[in-house]
C-alpha cells in the first residue's frame, strides 16, 4: 500500500476527527489549525482553535458532570474506565496508525505507546476502588477521627506531542478514578490522537462533559485553565520554562498543579558493569522515539578503563537502526517532531565540536527536512550544551569518569533531575549510587523504566507530582477530616 493510499486510510476511520469534544458534543470554529506529518511535510488535516466561549463552555460541562460523577461508585467509574479499556484494545491498530501519521514514530513504538496508555486505563479502573481513608484513635472517650479521600473538582491537562496517548490515559484514567472531571488541551503538532480517544470516550458511553479535548493557542486555553473558577487541578508535562509560567499563572486561584517538566538523564557505565547488556540498555533509553522521550538519556558517563570498549558497542548497536518513514516496519529511527528540533540536535553538535569533542555520525540518507543520522559525540565536557540542555534527538554525547564519586558528581551536575540510568554488578555499589543520584526514577541495569504500576515523575526543576501507581490518584483527591463527638 503506498503512502498516499495509508493516509487516504486513516483520514476514512471514524476515529480520525477534525473536530473538537466539548460537553459531549463535536464542534467547528471559525479559525483552524493545519498538522503535517513529520515525515513527509504533508498537511493530514486540520482542528479548531477554540473561542473563548468553547473554553468557557468545557469547563461549565466538566464542572456540571463533576457534580453527578463524584457520585458514582467506585465500582461504577471502572465499569466506564474499563470499557473504555476495552475499546482501546479494540482499535490499537487505528489508533497506532493515526499516531505514526501525526507525530512520525515507527508503527511498532506506536503500538507499544497505545499498549501501554491503555495499560493505565486498566490499571487505574482497578485502582479507583483502593482511594481509601482511614480511622485514627481520638483523644478523648467517646469520639471518632475519620479521614476521608475525596475528588478534587475539575481538573485541566496540557500534554505534550512526544507521547500523545499516553500521556493523556495516565492523567485522565488517574482524574476519572478518583471521581473528576477533566479538559484535556494537546499539543498542536499531534491532535489527532486526543480526539480519537474522545471518540472512544463517546463509544464508552462517558457521561457528556466528563472527558473533554480543546484544541488551539496554548497560551489562550492555559490562561483559561488558571483563571476559570471550576478548575481545582491542573497537570502539566512540557518544558520547564512553560511549566514555572503555568505554576505562576495557577498561584492566583490556589489551584493543585503537578509538572512533569525537563530532563537531562545521565547514564553510568561502571568497570563492572556487562557491556554488551549496557550498550542494549542505552539503545533503548537513548534511541525510542528517536530520542525524543522527556526520559531519553542525554548524557552517557564510561568509566575510562571500558570507555572505548561501551562506544564501540553502541557504535555497531546504532548502525543496525534503519532510519526513514515510520510506516516501514523494517525503519527504527523516523523524523523528528518539526525542523526546529533538528536544528537543536545540530546546533548541539556544532557547539561540541567547537569545544573539542569528536563527532561519529551514523551515515544515512536524509529524505526530507526533519530526518537527522545520529551521532555519537566522544570528549564530552560538561561546558557543552550538549551536557546543559536536553537534546531530544539522536545524539549519544559520551564523556570518561574515574572513580564512583566522580560519576555521581557529573549526573548530579545539573538543575533537573527526572530519570537516570546505571550499570553495575557490584551489589554495594549500586546502593551506593542509587542513594546519590538526584532524579525520581533510576533505571538499574536496564535502559527501560516506564510502567503504570510505577510512580512516574522527577525532582529539581524537572517538577513535582507523580502519575502512575498509587500516587497517581493521589494527585486527584482531597483530604477530609471528620471529627464526631460523644454526642
Amino acid at each position: 500500500m503506498s503512502h498516499t493510499d495509508i493516509v487516504r486510510r486513516i483520514r476514512a476511520s471514524e476515529l480520525f476527527c477534525e473536530q473538537i469534544y466539548l460537553a459531549g458534543q463535536w464542534q467547528d470554529s471559525e479559525q483552524t489549525i493545519a498538522v503535517d506529518n513529520p515525515a513527509t511535510g504533508e498537511i493530514i488535516g486540520h482542528v479548531p482553535v477554540c473561542s473563548d466561549a468553547q473554553l468557557a463552555q468545557a469547563f461549565e460541562s466538566a464542572e456540571s458532570a463533576f457534580k453527578q460523577w463524584r457520585d458514582y461508585t467506585a465500582e461504577e467509574r471502572g465499569r466506564y474506565l474499563y470499557a473504555f479499556f476495552e475499546l482501546m484494545q479494540t482499535h490499537e491498530q487505528t489508533l497506532a496508525e493515526i499516531m505514526t501519521l501525526e507525530q512520525g514514530k515507527p508503527l511498532a513504538e506506536s503500538i507499544g505507546e497505545i499498549r501501554y496508555a491503555a495499560s493505565f486505563v486498566k490499571w487505574f479502573a482497578e485502582e479507583a476502588r483502593r482511594a481509601y481513608g482511614r480511622v485514627i484513635p481520638a483523644a478523648q472517650p467517646g469520639e471518632q477521627i475519620i479521614v476521608k479521600r475525596e475528588p478534587i473538582g475539575v481538573t485541566a491537562a496540557i500534554t505534550p506531542w512526544n507521547f500523545p496517548s499516553s500521556m493523556i490515559t495516565r492523567k485522565a484514567a488517574a482524574a476519572l478514578a478518583a471521581g473528576c472531571s477533566m479538559v484535556v488541551k494537546p499539543a498542536s503538532a499531534t491532535p489527532f490522537s486526543a480526539l480519537a480517544l474522545a471518540k472512544l470516550a463517546e463509544k464508552a458511553g462517558w457521561p457528556a462533559g466528563l472527558f473533554n479535548v480543546v484544541t488551539g493557542n496554548a497560551r489562550q486555553i492555559a490562561s483559561a485553565m488558571t483563571q476559570h473558577p471550576a478548575v481545582r487541578k491542573i497537570s502539566f508535562t512540557g518544558s520547564t520554562a512553560t511549566g514555572q509560567a503555568l505554576m505562576r499563572q495557577a498561584a492566583d486561584q490556589v489551584q493543585k498543579i503537578s509538572l512533569e517538566l525537563g530532563g537531562n538523564a545521565p547514564f553510568i557505565v561502571f568497570d563492572d558493569a556487562d557491556i554488551n547488556a549496557a550498550a542494549d540498555g542505552a539503545i533503548a533509553a537513548k534511541f525510542r522515539n528517536t530520542g525524543q522521550t522527556c526520559v531519553c538519556v542525554n548524557r552517557f558517563y564510561v568509566q575510562r578503563s571500558v570507555h572505548d570498549a561501551f562506544v564501540e558497542a553502541l557504535r555497531a548497536r546504532i548502525e543496525q537502526l534503519p532510519m526513514g518513514d515510520g510506516f516501514n516496519p523494517e525503519n527504527k529511527l523516523a523524523p523528528l517532531i518539526n525542523s526546529q528540533a533538528v536544528e537543536k540536535v545540530r546546533e548541539h553538535i556544532e557547539d561540541a565540536k567547537r569545544k573539542g569533542a569528536t563527532a561519529y555520525t551514523i551515515n544515512r540518507p536524509e529524505p526530507r527536512a526533519n530526518f537527522i543520522s545520529p551521532t555519537i559525540l566522544t570528549g564530552v565536557t560538561q561546558s557543552m550544551l550538549v551536557c546543559q540542555e536536553e537534546t531530544f534527538g539522536p545524539l549519544a554525547a559520551v564523556s570518561c569518569f574515574d572513580d564512583e564519586a566522580e560519576a555521581i558528581a557529573l549526573a548530579n551536575d545539573t538543575p533537573f533531575g527526572l530519570a537516570a540510568y546505571f550499570y553495575s554488578e557490584n551489589t554495594h555499589r549500586i546502593w551506593r549510587v542509587a542513594d546519590g543520584i538526584e532524579a525520581g526514577m533510576i533505571g538499574i541495569n536496564t535502559g527501560l523504566i516506564s510502567n503504570a504500576a510505577a510512580p512516574f515523575g522527577g525532582v529539581k526543576a524537572s517538577g513535582f507530582g507523580r502519575e502512575g501507581a498509587r500516587e497517581g490518584i493521589d494527585e486527584y483527591l482531597e483530604t477530609k477530616y471528620l471529627l464526631f463527638g460523644r454526642g
